[in-house]
């Protein structure tokens, strides 16, 4: 499988993820500060991975900052990639279970080697479920994925005033 790895700082745990994948068989593309030349800020580190995904170019990303939150939140910005901030197993296992997540994001600052390998055991060995409620939330957040530049003229939603608050 191709993966593309981000970090926004060159930790022995970023290049410890890199590692990994490499030793299970997945060809590695890096980022941010993993790659010479790149732009090591998180946003733009795991924007880059992130796009990696939604262009089809690899099929999941991992994207690392210090706590996790910022990569995570940037790479979800990208239409089409669900990232998930996992900081244990079973984080990992039910993000790719429930929420088809297609980007692990992990925190420099938290996850040890130990930690690293049970994560990534979780996430390969869990596969989206078929479920037809788990497959409707995930196909939902893609539907408002795709209707967030026109809520504007929509409305905010089913039960918000003018306003967008809640009733």
């Amino acid at each position: 499988m191709r993966i593309a790895v981000s970090s926004d700082m060159d930790e022995p745990v970023a290049r410890l993820v890199v590692d990994e994948l490499r030793h299970r068989g997945h060809t590695v593309l890096a980022y941010g500060a993993l790659r010479p030349g790149d732009r090591k800020d998180w946003a733009w580190s795991a924007e880059a991975a992130a796009r990696e995904v939604a262009a089809g170019r690899t099929e999941q990303a991992v994207v690392c900052c210090w706590t996790g939150t910022g990569a995570a939140m940037a790479a979800n910005k990208v239409a089409g990639v669900r990232a998930a901030l996992c900081g244990d197993a079973y984080t990992a296992r039910g993000a790719r279970k429930w929420n088809d997540a297609n980007t692990l994001a992990l925190s420099l600052r938290l996850t040890s080697g130990a930690l690293l390998t049970e994560i990534l055991d979780a996430w390969f060995d869990a596969v989206p479920s078929g479920d037809a409620d788990d497959r409707a939330n995930v196909e939902h957040v893609a539907r408002i994925e795709g209707h967030a530049e026109s809520r504007a003229g929509a409305g905010a939603g089913a039960g918000a005033g003018a306003e967008g608050v809640v009733r």
